[in-house]
């Protein structure tokens, strides 16, 4: 087949959907893949798991305190070992990671909503109002977030409502900042000085032509920060002026699985390995999503025999 006529053919085929697309770049990156699957996994589990296991992950049995971990003499539950009050260690991951993660994506999906609106705003109205919005978000940014969680907690109840207020909070300048220094590069180009010619008002300007462009980075970021969020509350857990028994979060198992690291190592172990998991998974994602967000470096995601064929051709 001549230059020609691979060209041709390349022309006659189909464009690829979006989902087409987007499936064809994950394959490129393996990590990413594997942390996707993983994640998916993860939230079937806790979403699913809980529910058919019953009590299993909150009901005592002192029987079976400290069980040892990978063995099957106690039956599947008791595969990962028992806690200090014999509850099975499995079932109680998997009710933790239901609450880590309702936690966790309630934080960014508040903060970000929030906070990218805020950013918006301060990008477009840089003057006063964008002055306002910007020194309210120093001031969070000045106090180190874990220990302006741990004073707000400290005074309130320690319930996961609060938890997920405080963090929130404690996250929005990271979207204000993310989102006004995109707004005030895409404020200056030719097709919002054209809506803003044509007589578009300056709400419709932000909805529809600004909001658009800002939204991949502002998920990005929070995909990111999704990892951070889930350490942090794992953190406050572990002080103990996080979520309170009976509830159980993966921070709280480690908290709880300290006094018994030269006895039962296991108990810390693994929520301990879960927590790493999940954010090192997150992490990966995150930066596949950058790389196939920019059109710039998106090419470091296909594959490499077919970039060379189309510069060939």
């Amino acid at each position: 087949m001549t230059t020609k006529d691979s060209l041709n053919f390349a022309q006659a085929q189909p464009p690829k959907s979006g989902l087409s697309a987007a499936f064809t770049l994950l394959l490129g990156d393996r990590f990413a893949l594997v942390s996707l699957i993983y994640l998916v996994l993860l939230v079937t589990a806790a979403t699913i798991g809980p529910e058919l296991l019953g009590d299993a992950g909150t009901k005592i049995n002192l029987r079976m305190r400290n069980v040892p971990t990978m063995t099957m003499e106690n039956g599947f539950l008791y595969l990962l070992g028992g806690d200090s009050l014999g509850r099975p260690i499995l079932p109680m991951l998997l009710v933790g990671a239901r609450t880590t993660l309702m936690i966790a994506v309630s934080v960014v999906i508040f903060s970000m909503l929030i906070g990218t609106t805020l950013g918006v705003v301060a990008g477009y109205y840089e003057r006063l109002l964008g002055a306002f919005i910007m020194r309210a978000a120093d001031v969070i940014m000045s106090f180190p977030s874990l220990l302006l969680a741990v004073i707000v907690l400290y005074v309130l109840e320690p319930a996961a409502a609060n938890v997920v207020i405080v963090l929130a909070i404690t996250r929005l300048p990271i979207y204000i900042r993310v989102a006004r220094a995109e707004v005030l590069e895409i404020r200056e180009r030719l097709f919002v000085e054209s809506a803003r010619a044509s007589g578009a008002s300056n709400i419709r300007i932000m909805v529809l032509h600004i909001l658009p462009v800002v939204v991949p980075t502002i998920f990005t970021v929070a995909t990111l920060d999704f990892a951070g969020v889930m350490l942090s509350e794992s953190g406050l857990s572990f002080l103990g002026i996080g979520v309170q028994p009976p509830d159980v979060t993966w921070g709280l198992m480690v908290a709880m699985g300290r006094n018994f690291l030269t006895t039962a190592w296991w108990l810390a172990f693994w929520p301990g390995l879960a927590i790493l998991l999940t954010a090192l998974a997150t992490n990966l994602l995150s930066n596949w999503l950058r790389l196939a967000m920019d059109p710039m470096l998106r090419w470091r995601l296909e594959d490499t025999d077919a970039v060379e064929e189309r510069r060939d051709v």
